[in-house]
């Protein structure tokens, strides 16, 4: 398949996303010209031309950034600044898988997912709903496979993209058929400068939708109140869904945030054409996912809870609302607000051991309150204290951090599974 033929395409950042995209565009018919600052990642993509884009020789039909690396706030790499001084489109992957699809004639439709917490829950359900369904599909982007790396669906085909802010504001063609946007608290706001530049960041999912289009709209914060009242006088049908007072029954979905993602997930599935029976049964058989709420090992009457892809309070307080009691390892590198809006979840706290960038400031302000907290630097030393401690108490220690990992981890994933694999060790 050629549908990228004649084009050329430069790619920064040769990480998940990156050299995919890469590999993908050449496999599609464009050429394809690579770059990374780290010379270990340019020497790992063998085979292609490796030249920053401002030296490619020739016109570029658009300059592949990867998500993390900024082309406007908090300060634009040069090589995209000098693409947006030189008319080159700043793209996401999933605008080109969304043209390589159309090109290929497919009539595949698109779901999106976005939101600030719930994203990955509530883009894994609406694959499993799918799947249960018989509906071909395929889930990726933000989480899981990069976009440009899914296959070429059949018309009958719904791709599951969860879309970050980072991705949404480089996207230019890209149209959902059925999109979410769940919730909106502060997060990433040097990327997008202020709290209203976020929101349109995200606002950014509703885009060149029409009245053949859903636009899922959570209901639960201002914010997104806001977004639902500017979608009304859009073309495209209106579903508000609310999770406040709500509980799902299914084990892998509890709490009032897991029932605003599966209200979510269920509200696409329609828009897709989905049997009420099949959404049901989706629901209720679905795994879960690793790092969000999971219950990694138990004993000696503790369990323990793996929810490290908290990295903002209020991530991390739909977990803490979902235990009466609990002892607390969170930590990292704190978000705009640190943990101040957790306050009214502090009298669940049994005891807190705190890691990593900003640890002694959360301990700090949890002592404040009136919170047994201790500052211990690393998941090893904080995890046999919590498991003592929890023996002892209610017999629960969640790991939700409340903060980003990459002051100690290069992802909350490697955080997640570290807590696990020492949470085992205590256990065994």
């Amino acid at each position: 398949m050629s549908v990228f033929s004649g084009q050329r395409y430069a790619v920064l950042g040769l990480g998940r996303a990156g050299l995919p995209a890469a590999q993908r565009l050449r496999e599609l018919g464009a050429e394809v010209f690579v770059w990374d600052d780290n010379a270990a990642s340019r020497e790992a993509a063998a085979g292609f031309a490796v030249c920053p884009p401002s030296g490619v020789p020739g016109r570029l039909d658009g300059l592949v950034l990867s998500p993390g690396i900024p082309h406007r706030l908090p300060k634009p790499h040069p090589e995209a600044a000098w693409a947006l001084a030189h008319g080159v489109p700043v793209l996401t992957d999933a605008e080109l898988l969304y043209r390589a699809v159309r090109g290929s004639g497919s009539k595949a439709r698109f779901a999106g997912i976005t939101g600030t917490n719930g994203k990955s829950t509530t883009t894994a359900l609406l694959a499993h709903i799918l799947n249960v369904a018989g509906v071909p599909n395929a889930a990726g982007a933000n989480l899981g496979p990069a976009a440009l790396s899914l296959p070429i669906l059949p018309d009958a085909g719904v791709y599951v993209l969860e879309m970050s802010s980072y991705m949404l504001e480089r996207i230019v063609t890209l149209r959902f058929d059925a999109a979410v946007m769940l919730n909106l608290s502060p997060d990433h706001l040097d990327r997008h400068g202020d709290m209203e530049g976020y929101a349109a960041a995200k606002r950014t999912i509703f885009a060149r939708q029409d009245a053949r289009c859903t636009a899922v709209i959570g209901v639960d914060d201002e914010p997104s109140r806001v977004m639902a009242a500017w979608l009304d006088t859009q073309p495209a049908t209106v579903v508000r869904i609310s999770g406040r007072g709500q509980e799902t029954g299914a084990k892998a979905l509890a709490g009032e945030h897991n029932a605003q993602n599966a209200l979510a997930a269920a509200a696409l599935a329609r828009a897709l054409g989905v049997g009420e029976a099949a959404i049901a049964e989706g629901i209720a058989s679905f795994p879960g996912l690793a790092h969000r709420a999971q219950e990694v090992a138990a004993g000696h009457g503790v369990r323990f809870i793996n929810d490290s892809k908290a990295t903002n309070a209020d991530a991390a307080s739909r977990a803490m609302a979902c235990h009466e009691r609990f002892v607390w390892i969170a930590g990292g590198v704190a978000k705009a607000g640190g943990i101040e809006d957790l306050e009214p979840l502090y009298s669940r706290i049994e005891a807190a051991y705190l890691i990593g960038q900003d640890g002694e400031a959360f301990a700090a302000r949890l002592r404040q309150a009136g919170v047994a907290a201790e500052y211990v630097g690393t998941l090893e030393a904080a995890v046999p204290r919590a498991f003592a401690a929890a023996r002892q108490g209610a017999g629960v220690v969640l790991f939700s951090p409340a903060a980003a990992s990459f002051d100690q981890f290069p992802n909350f994933e490697v955080r997640g599974d570290v807590f696990a694999r020492l949470a085992r060790e205590e256990v065994a």
